[in-house]
Parts: structure tokens; sequence; C-alpha cells
């Protein structure tokens, strides 16, 4: 038999190998997602017969790619992009911010990248009646507001002088992101007393309307030592773990008011080896507690043991499929699981019906940079 010992310390390096391997294969895969002449990241990057093909360009995408090459850099390995130049095309002209959620990690991403800019950004951003003036506020969209409380939490951890002058909007946006949480923790997708869409589908939120909240909440609880705020992130992350399938599965829906998933499918790569992690050593280093059980079991998902059996994890393409669907999803199905109503069969490793959707986008490879780049060291190559 296998010492214990031995066998964590087989596991532990095998997560490091893997970590190694996807950090080095984000890097070679964001330069074919890249427009030069833009200097932003694509939409996504999609396999068609004549190859990977392009598609649209994203400022959003790129915003968040930036912030897991700046971690990269952090790390000490060489970013194959300028990334000077790709602020200069985000901030020279800011026309494209016309919402709360890029408002949101705008500011997100000063925090992380360029926290010097924020006084000259001040001045040419209205955050101060973002809540009001936004759609995304008002109907109270769970992702959104979670982005801008980052974004705002960003700017105070930075410039704690400011802190007391951002704390009024901060703490509404908090207030807003409290009333869309269920009593189990999870989020609901937005406010179901803001809006009629949101008294449709408002309840049922994504696995993103779960872990962009419970990193906002973080950060803000960071920012503002507030414990409650500390306390409900604990509560949405201790859900999502409970519920994690047998696979590592981060499942996609989540019904708030009832606590339970609704809707396993699809699993997305992104949420197993970025975004769960990333949110997830966030908190835990707000609180310091330790997830890496729940985290590592993610990531396994991505390497075979899945519902497939099938390797999302393509090197001569350099890129990690976007996710395994259900191909018949009829939209009876859908709008039950948008209403709560509907209750997959999610801990079945059947795989009749499900299929891989090739295609990737930059901020999939960006967020698992953000996640793991200063926690692993890669091989010498590529090191500054």
């Amino acid at each position: 038999m296998i010492d214990a010992r031995v066998a964590t310390q087989l596991h532990t390096d095998q997560h490091r190998d893997a970590v190694s391997r996807f950090i080095q294969l984000a890097v070679r895969g964001l330069v074919p997602m890249f427009d030069p002449q833009k200097q932003l990241f694509c939409h996504k990057l999609k396999k068609t017969e004549n190859g990977m093909e392009q598609e649209g360009t994203s400022h959003r995408y790129t915003m968040m790619t930036l912030m897991g090459l700046h971690r990269l850099e952090q790390a000490g390995t060489r970013s194959p992009f300028d990334k000077e130049r790709i602020l200069q095309a985000l901030l020279s002209d800011l026309s494209w911010v016309d919402n709360l959620g890029d408002l949101g990690v705008l500011l997100w991403m000063c925090g992380i990248v360029c926290p010097e800019r924020y006084a000259q950004l001040e001045s040419r951003l209205e955050w101060k009646d973002a809540l009001t003036r936004y759609r995304g506020a008002r109907q109270v969209v769970t992702m959104d507001v979670a982005w801008f409380l980052t974004g705002l939490s960003y700017w105070g951890l930075t410039h704690p002088e400011r802190l007391s002058h951002l704390e009024a909007t901060a703490f509404d946006a908090y207030k807003l992101l409290t009333g869309n949480q269920g009593e189990r923790g999870f989020f609901g997708h937005l406010s179901t007393t803001a809006s009629l869409i949101g008294m449709a589908r408002g309840r049922t939120g994504s696995f993103a309307d779960q872990v962009y909240p419970i990193y906002g909440m973080a950060q803000f609880s960071k920012a503002y030592g507030h414990e409650e705020a500390a306390q409900r992130a604990l509560k949405c992350a201790t859900g999502i773990c409970e519920e994690q399938g047998p696979k590592g599965q981060w499942w996609w829906h989540y019904d708030a008011p009832a606590g339970r998933v609704t809707d396993g499918y699809p699993v997305f790569s992104v949420h197993q080896h970025a975004m769960a992690p990333f949110t997830l050593f966030g908190l835990g280093e707000a609180i310091r507690r330790n997830f890496d059980e729940s985290i590592y079991k993610g990531l396994g998902w991505i390497n075979t043991n899945n519902e497939l059996g099938y390797d999302m994890e393509d090197q001569a393409n350099g890129v990690i499929w976007r996710c395994i669907f259900r191909s018949r999803r009829s939209l009876t199905r859908y709008l039950k699981a948008g209403l709560g109503s509907y209750s997959d069969t999610v801990q079945q490793d059947s795989p009749e019906g499900l299929e891989v959707k090739y295609e990737c986008r930059p901020y999939e490879l960006g967020w698992l940079l953000y996640a793991f780049a200063n926690r692993y060291q890669m091989s010498s190559e590529g090191k500054k």
C-alpha cells in the first residue's frame, strides 16, 4: 500500500505538472486570439473546417485577459504582449463602457494592473451614480453588481485614502447583492422584484452568478473589515462545494430560494480550471480557509476525468475546449431550469446526449493565469 503522505505528494506533483502545463498552454494559446491592429483580444476562437478562426473582439475579455497576464509577469514570466499598448487601446476612448459590468471590470483591472490610473479615470467615469444610471444595476443583475463591487473594493484596497470616498457606493452595491442571495447562500441571476424579467427568471443563477459575488464580497470584506460580507461569501462557497459533482463538476444553474442545483449542463472548462480556483483562493486568503480539495477535484475534470472521458486540453491548438453540453436541450427544459422548476439528474455520469463545444475564449485562458500564474513556478523557458 502507498503511504498516505506519499499519496498526497503524488497528487500534489500531478496538480503541479497539470497547472504548469496549463499556464504554458494559456500563454501560447492567447497569441492567435489577439488582434495586433486593434490591440484587443477576440471574442472567441473556434474550430472550423478551415482550422481555428477568430471571431469578433471584446474589450471585456481583453481586460480579464490582461489581469491574468499581469499575474504571469508578477511571477517572473515574460508576457508575449505589450501591456502598455493594450492599456492605451482600452483607456484612450472609454465610449465602450456603456454598462455596469464593463465599468466594474475596468475598475477591477485598474486595481490589479495599473492602480496609478484611477486618478485620471475618475474624472472620466461617472461611477458615483452608476447604480441608478445603468439598467443592469436597476435590475440588480448579480454578475454586473458583483464586478462593480469588486472594482470599488480594489480601488479602496490600493488607495486606502479613498476608502471613505468610495464607501457609500460600495455599501449600496453590497446591499443590492445581498437581496439576490437565498437562505442557503446561492445567488439568483437578478432581482425578482425589480423587473418583469426578474420575476420570470431572476431566482435561478448561473455558476458565474455564484463565484463573482463570492469574490466581490471577499474583497469588500478585506477593504472595509466587513465580517458579514465574508460570511455571506463563505455560505455560497460552502454551498457550491457541497453540490460539486462526483467528477469535480461545477454545475451550471442554482435555484437561490430553494437552495439547490436545477441544471447541471453545460459544464464549462473555465469554471473548472479558472473561475472556481481564483474565487476560492481569493476567499480563502480573505478568511484564512483552505479550499484546495474542491479546487483540485474540479481541475481533474479537464483531463479525461469527465463524463465523456475526453481530454479537454488540446496542446496542438493551444486551447482548453469550452464545455461539455447536452446537444438535445429542449426549450421546455431550458425554461423550466430558468424558472427553478427543473431538476437535472446531475449526479449521473451517463454520456448520452453530451458533446464537446470546440471553441475557446481569451478570458478563459486569462482567468486561468489569474488563478494560478503566481502560485506555480514554470519551467525556465519563458522566464525573464
